[in-house]
């Protein structure tokens, strides 16, 4: 009883803190009629969980079961997804130009010379516009796919809220001057997730993401024999992994995996193979040499519950990221490869 007291009693001085600041604010206000225009809301405060209720009850069972098809003869499209996702949403925001298929567009830029997925995409894009012609944004369709994708593998599951729609602009230039290489520094990495809204955390959190997926050795071979031109291998890779890369990356155009121990599921192996100097991008390796973000690689690699957690956090974030929601913005295309000519 005392505790439930103690508790009312709490919330009614709230309340008279509220009151008295709400008549404070307004008697401050007379006169002052800038004070009352409402400030704008951010872009993501439009998307909605029940943006297609009404438009298109369906759409996630189409999309799961679309891609649940597409997984089933290739289970490497999860990670795919996911990343053609992070290469949507670091250039320009969520917004599908990724998608835009044009000479000079993001996709054809050399950073998106790897990506995969489109035709998946495509697929699903079809399936819709026959159930609901000219509704569904690609940005949202990619959102959701990237979800199902994580979900596929052993992730977590997340509510995708809607109502993004699609960009016009779509330039080669941007995505190779944004979109991460792989042999970045960690300040660089900090930096393009703070313009992006997101912090350190994030960065580690979605690096996770590396525990599934797979890279051409291409971008890995100058830590084998003569990283950032010393004319010897990266410090930071084990020996006997050392060895093992050097194998599998007989040719350059080989692949190999991200997560050289488990590379078929999501799990916090990536991070304990950073502790153990198997990275196998620089990028990833320098998670765990730099004093800003080790900690957080300790963290995940101890608690797997929290890092799949928090990795449905970050990933809501990410597909937030620079949404195009109020009404001058964007469109709704009717084929995700090009913009609408209507």
């Amino acid at each position: 009883m005392k505790s439930n007291w103690f508790t009312f009693c709490v919330l009614l001085l709230q309340l008279l803190m509220l009151v008295a600041a709400t008549s404070s604010s307004k008697s401050l206000n007379i006169g002052k009629p800038n004070n009352m225009v409402p400030k704008l809301l951010p872009p993501q405060a439009y998307l909605s969980f029940s943006h297609y209720h009404s438009s298109c009850p369906d759409l996630e069972a189409i999309i799961h079961r679309r891609l649940q098809a597409w997984f089933n003869k290739d289970y490497t499209l999860a990670a795919s997804l996911i990343r053609l996702h992070f290469h949507d949403c670091a250039v320009r925001g969520c917004d599908a130009s990724i998608l835009l298929n044009s000479r000079g567009s993001e996709r054809s830029a050399e950073a998106s010379k790897t990506l995969r997925g489109y035709s998946v995409i495509d697929d699903i894009k079809k399936q819709i516009e026959i159930k609901c012609p000219k509704t569904v944004s690609c940005a949202d369709i990619l959102t959701v796919a990237a979800r199902e994708a994580t979900v596929r593998v052993g992730g977590p599951f997340w509510e995708v809220p809607f109502g993004r729609k699609d960009g016009k602009i779509s330039i080669d230039r941007e995505a190779n001057r944004i979109v991460p290489q792989g042999y970045e520094n960690v300040t660089t990495l900090i930096k393009l997730f703070e313009s992006l809204g997101l912090n350190e955390l994030d960065l580690v959190i979605l690096s996770g993401s590396h525990t599934i997926g797979r890279s051409n050795c291409q971008a890995i071979q100058n830590r084998f024999y003569n990283f950032n031109g010393t004319r010897r291998p990266d410090p930071s890779l084990d020996t006997n992994y050392l060895k093992t890369l050097k194998t599998k990356c007989s040719k350059a155009n080989n692949i190999v995996d991200l997560d050289g121990t488990t590379p078929r599921t999501f799990d916090v192996a990536y991070y304990n193979n950073l502790k153990k100097k198997m990275g196998l991008l620089s990028t990833d390796q320098s998670l765990y040499s730099n004093e800003r973000t080790t900690n957080f690689v300790e963290l995940f690699a101890s608690q797997p519950s929290l890092f799949y957690d928090q990795f449905a956090v970050s990933m809501v974030k990410l597909g937030n990221v620079g949404v195009l929601t109020r009404p001058n913005e964007g469109e709704i295309r009717s084929n995700c490869n090009f913009v609408n000519r209507y």
